[in-house]
């Protein structure tokens, strides 16, 4: 399911009908099937690149795949005058376990209150990224299943020292944001957000250690055609050096993270072209060392036909030396829609790594990445990954 722009999920809200009382919704989403994956890790009379002792296929059932499974509370109430309020309480699970998808956070996936007018939209929360619903509303895949576009979007593990990096890349959510999305003009629509810390709560002694976030996108939609380009940049605080949390930054290499889309999609009817640039990089704080940088590209389409759905996408990405060269992937998939809310869906990908890459093949709650191991079991760069996937969704 594809995650639609803040604007969007918000402007959904604002326009049920006006009440006295606060309209609440319970919505979610259910998703489970099916993957198969393999790879060359393990075959070392091959490549010889590892021991045999490492596998070399994995078969699962797994939950959330083509979508993470979720149950989620939003609402609005009318103040008057054109202004409501607006709120969403979004929560993540495992449907093969039923365990919570995070242990550190009860509302894990989105969690914000705001107010909604002629002005404009204003909410503040955990946020997903300006970033990320506008580059995952371009996948066809939505990023979910072994299709999804971040599979090589960063280097993965392919160096110990910037293993933690990569998420930067691609980022998904912020917490402690602020967004303001703005009335459309023409179809033309700009979107501001501001984190006072990237990962988890901010500093309540030293505004100096968070790592700040600011966003601008703006957005064109005419209809069939679709444009926009988002800015993303991450000043990096001091909190990120020696000791500090793996998810926020990791070993005190990096001062700064920047990310700029530009894409569009065009609807002809019988086919939904789709198409975006990204440059990525991350200043190290590193003497003599080059700043990460990866030139991402992406060309894909979604073709309906009856029931059926089929979509596709090739995705390169080059990175310069300390990125870890480049990586390629190709995915295939077809959806089939039991109804508007329930579907049965099939993917397929393959990755093809240079010999400095650790992609792997993941879904919309797996990473699918590599971890940079040592001894007789290491997993090496530049092997080859392929994933297939098959299940049901159904949303209510």
């Amino acid at each position: 399911m594809q995650k639609k722009l803040i604007a969007l999920a918000v402007a959904g809200l604002a326009s049920t009908a006006a009440f006295a009382q606060t309209n609440v919704t319970i919505y979610g989403l259910v998703d489970y099937g099916y993957s198969y994956r393999f790879d060359d890790r393990g075959l070392d009379s091959v490549t010889n690149r590892i021991s045999t002792a490492g596998p070399n296929s994995a078969s699962q059932l797994n939950g959330g795949q083509q979508s993470g499974n979720r149950l989620g509370f939003k609402g609005t109430e009318d103040l008057g005058n054109g202004l409501k309020a607006v709120f969403l309480l979004e929560q993540g699970y495992q449907l093969d376990t039923g365990a919570s998808a995070s242990t550190s956070s009860f509302y894990n996936r989105q969690a914000y209150v705001g107010l909604s007018g002629g002005f404009g939209t204003a909410v503040g929360g955990r946020l997903y990224t300006p970033h990320y619903t506008f580059v995952s509303g371009l996948d066809p895949f939505g990023a979910g299943t072994v299709g999804r576009y971040n599979n090589v979007y960063s280097p993965g593990a392919a160096f110990t020292t910037y293993s933690t990096l990569g998420g930067l890349m691609d980022p998904v959510r912020v917490d402690n944001a602020v967004a303001y999305i703005s009335p459309s003009f023409g179809g033309f629509t700009v979107t501001g957000a501001f984190s006072n810390n990237a990962g988890g709560d901010d500093s309540a002694s030293n505004n100096a250690k968070n790592n700040t976030v600011y966003a601008l996108l703006g957005m064109y939609d005419g209809g069939a055609l679709k444009l926009g380009a988002n800015y993303h940049y991450i000043a990096v605080g001091t909190a990120a050096y020696g000791t500090a949390p793996a998810q926020v930054i990791g070993a005190n290499v990096a001062k700064d993270v920047q990310n700029f889309t530009l894409g569009g999609s065009f609807d002809f009817k019988v086919a939904k072209v789709m198409a975006l640039y990204s440059w990525n990089s991350v200043g190290l704080d590193v003497a003599g060392a080059s700043d990460i940088t990866i030139n991402n590209y992406m060309l894909g389409a979604t073709v309906p036909f009856g029931k059926f759905a089929a979509k596709g996408s090739y995705i390169y990405s080059d990175g310069n030396t300390s990125a870890g060269g480049d990586a390629q992937q190709l995915a295939l998939g077809l959806d089939y829609n039991l109804s508007k809310r329930t579907n049965l869906y099939s993917a397929y990908s393959w990755i093809d790594n240079s010999d400095q890459r650790m992609n792997g093949v993941g879904d919309a709650t797996a990473s699918g990445g590599y971890s940079t191991q040592t001894g007789s079991g290491a997993y090496p760069a530049g092997v080859w990954q392929q994933g297939f996937q098959m299940g049901v969704r159904h949303m209510f």
